[in-house]
Order: C-alpha cells, then sequence, then structure tokens
C-alpha cells in the first residue's frame, strides 16, 4: 500500500493546488505533534491492524506523503504510537520506510515531470539532482548519529523532540518564504 499510494501520489502532486494540500498537511503534522509533546497515550488495547488495514494506513500515508513532499515518518511514526507500538521501533520503522517512499516518490515525480521544460537546469523530472545528492549525502552520514542518540533519549524525552520538530517543520510550511515554498515553486 505504501508504494502505491507513494507512487500514484506523486504522479498527480503537480496536478494538485498546493495551498489545500499545505492546509491540510500542517493541520495533520500539528495535531501529531500536539499529541506527541503532551504525551498523549491511546487506550493500552488499541493495536495494529491486519493485514488490509495495514495496506490502506500504508496507502494513505504513501499518498499523503509525496503530495505534500515529504517523508512518511511524520504520519507513520504518530500512527504507530496510536497503535501502541513503542517509539523506538516505531522510529526504526519509519526509517526502514522512507527507503520504499523515498524510491516510490522519485521514480512518480521523474515520471510525473519528464515533458515539463519550464524546469530549471540540472532537473530530471521533478528531481533537484543537486539538492538530491546533498541531502542524500548528509543523511546517510549522520543517520547513525541519530540512532545512537535516539537508543540514548528516555521514551518521553524522544516523543517531545519528536513532536517539537515536526511543529518546528510546520512553522516553514506555512511561511510564504519557507523552504517548503521555496522548493516548491523551484519545481513548478
Amino acid at each position: 500500500g505504501l508504494v502505491l499510494g507513494t507512487f500514484g501520489g506523486s504522479l498527480v502532486a503537480g496536478q494538485v493546488p498546493t495551498g489545500p494540500m499545505t492546509a491540510i498537511f500542517v493541520v495533520i503534522v500539528y495535531y501529531a505533534s500536539l499529541q506527541m509533546i503532551l504525551d498523549f497515550k491511546p487506550h493500552a488495547h488499541r493495536q495494529l491492524p491486519g493485514p488490509v488495514g495495514l495496506f490502506a494506513a500504508g496507502g494513505i500515508i504513501g499518498v499523503i506523503s509525496s503530495l505534500v513532499a515529504a517523508g512518511g515518518g511524520f504520519l507513520s511514526i504518530p500512527f504507530m504510537l496510536f497503535c501502541n507500538v513503542a517509539i523506538h521501533a516505531a522510529v526504526g520503522t519509519s526509517s526502514a520506510l522512507g527507503f520504499p517512499i523515498a524510491v516510490a516518490g522519485a521514480i512518480g515525480y521523474i515520471v510525473a515531470g519528464w515533458n515539463d521544460t519550464g524546469l530549471p537546469a540540472y532537473t530530471l523530472g521533478y528531481i533537484y539532482l543537486p539538492a538530491f545528492f546533498g541531502i542524500v549525502v548528509m543523511s546517510i552520514s549522520m543517520a547513525p548519529v541519530g540512532a545512537r542518540l535516539a537508543h540514548k533519549l528516555p521514551v518521553k524525552k524522544l516523543k517531545r523532540a519528536f513532536g517539537g520538530f515536526l511543529a518546528l517543520r510546520m512553522r516553514g510550511a506555512v511561511a510564504d518564504k519557507g523552504p517548503y515554498h521555496r522548493a516548491r515553486g523551484l519545481l513548478r
């Protein structure tokens, strides 16, 4: 579900107005961040859904992730926490989900932007290669540091830190001069 949702969402992302998608994204992420900062705990009986439910949740996470040009962690971690998955397992699982989301999304954005003639130099479809390679290099080099740090932090602090990070991330999404709008504007 995750890969199909991400690929499908990236194919139609260029056709969806940015404003409404940004508003939906901001509301969802602010809610998730508030839930983590306030340490809201769902009822103990809630568990992960079965295969059909996981497939549907993955599809929804994939579509939203690709439409708002973000990794799936902002939705998959809160979803897993809601289903009583331990924070370290949720973060680790989300990290593993990042790869199929990235591959499916990249392929979809390449296909969707393949014939767009108004793109800057060094693009492959809607992928801006200098940013892609710079982010890949830094992400790969810093991922082990983040993993070690996550295992050293108490669960409550890790949840609050991630919730705070999500809330700060949204500041750029709602500001006209934020990195989210600059990146989207560059590729339109």
